[in-house]
């Protein structure tokens, strides 16, 4: 079984400059960022098995990294429309 780099640079790539800009300018997105990137790195670890929480556990953060990523995404589309 091959992981997938759920990164958001990897998710995302045509955006890779903006989340650069963003990350920088914007607080809220940096936050917003960081967050995704923990959880990330927390599935990641519970997929190779180096943590082991329930089925129900590991859905839950995977709904949480999606949410996330549409709240950066559209902010990252509202910052294009504007530019």
């Amino acid at each position: 079984m091959t992981l997938e780099k759920h990164d958001l640079i990897h998710e995302l790539p045509e955006y890779r400059d903006q989340i650069r800009e963003m990350k920088m300018n914007n607080a809220h997105f940096a936050k917003l960022f960081e967050a995704y990137h923990e959880v990330d790195h927390e599935i990641h670890r519970i997929e190779t098995g180096v943590e082991t929480p329930s089925d129900e556990y590991l859905e839950g953060r995977k709904i949480n990294r999606l949410k996330l990523k549409d709240e950066m995404f559209q902010m990252l589309k509202n910052a294009e429309a504007t530019a």
